[in-house]
């Protein structure tokens, strides 16, 4: 690991007790700081409703850390968007989000457009399949930067357990994001969930950065942070033990060629033929072929859309 690597996680690496709420709200008050947070969520009926009740219950009617949450509906086909807003959340479709631009498939297209749904200065994202959620997971991620004004973007690390094995879950994490940021963006060794989805950033970053449209979402903002803001300006908080539920060996790997496709990108901009995956599935007449197509489409800088510029000036 580099020196570099290793002074920055003593330095931005902390846990979510180390900064009491007490602390937060004293710091938000004095610079004025509004907190806004994002659920993507597509058939998520099963959990949604209990992660939006706890921030409601404990960050914005206990403690006012909170401004707004939103739940961005990418076309559920179950009532993920009714329990949300019985919850107390204010869903929002995505394709009702930019309609002049047409929506496609990815949970980074629901975080690109969430940007023009919200308008905290601090913005935290929040996977909506999570189980035993736990308050901290937004209060540990936004403490850094409500009371430190040289961080940029924190990440939530955990421990991510595989049924009843501890530590065995994030494979993609392990097999693919690990192996590609250590080879090719070192200073990035450092970040125990690269790919986790719950993290906050500094809405005058997000709305700077390129987003992937699809899994690709997360190990792209991280590495282009990296070069726009420096190692300094991100970090990490320790929020406990994240549970929630696994998709199976296949999705993995298209996953996983997602998050390559995007690493591919940063490493050498140009004109590439848009690539596939296959696997195999048992049929009645032995193996068959699945072709999928990677994600590749990327979502410009939010700062570039008429509409967003429109909204700021207004």
């Amino acid at each position: 690991m580099l020196e570099e690597v290793e002074r920055w996680l003593n330095a931005r690496s902390w846990s979510a007790g180390d900064r009491t709420v007490r602390q937060l709200l004293s710091a938000k008050h004095t610079t004025g700081q509004s907190v806004s947070v994002v659920l993507p969520a597509l058939d998520e009926e099963a959990t949604v409703g209990d992660i939006v009740s706890v921030i409601q219950r404990e960050l914005m009617l206990r403690v006012p850390l909170v401004d707004e949450l939103v739940v961005v509906d990418s076309g559920s086909s179950d009532r993920t968007a009714e329990v949300a807003a019985a919850a107390g959340a204010r869903v929002v479709h995505r394709d009702a989000i930019l309609p002049r631009i047409p929506a496609v498939p990815g949970k980074g297209e629901v975080l690109w457009r969430s940007l023009l749904v919200t308008g905290g200065d601090i913005v935290c994202f929040v996977d909506a399949d999570l189980r035993e959620f736990s308050a901290d997971f937004v209060s540990g991620i936004v403490g850094p930067l409500l009371t430190d004004p040289d961080v940029h973007l924190v990440k939530a690390m955990y421990d991510r357990p595989l049924g009843a094995a501890p530590g065995q879950g994030g494979r993609v994490t392990e097999l693919m994001a690990r192996p590609l940021l250590n080879m090719h963006w070192p200073q990035l060794a450092g970040f125990v969930q690269p790919l986790g989805g719950e993290y906050a950033a500094r809405r005058s970053l997000l709305e700077r950065l390129p987003f992937p449209v699809g899994y690709g979402v997360e190990l792209g903002m991280l590495v282009d942070a990296l070069h726009l803001v420096g190692l300094d300006a991100l970090a990490q908080v320790d929020v406990g033990v994240r549970v929630h539920r696994h998709q199976d060996g296949r999705a993995l790997g298209r996953m996983a060629a997602a998050i390559y496709r995007t690493a591919q990108l940063r490493l050498a901009r140009g004109h590439l033929v848009r690539p596939t995956l296959t696997q195999f599935e048992r049929g009645v007449d032995g193996f068959e072929p699945r072709t999928y197509a990677v994600d590749t489409e990327e979502r410009p800088p939010m700062a570039e859309i008429a509409e967003y510029a429109a909204r700021k000036v207004a």
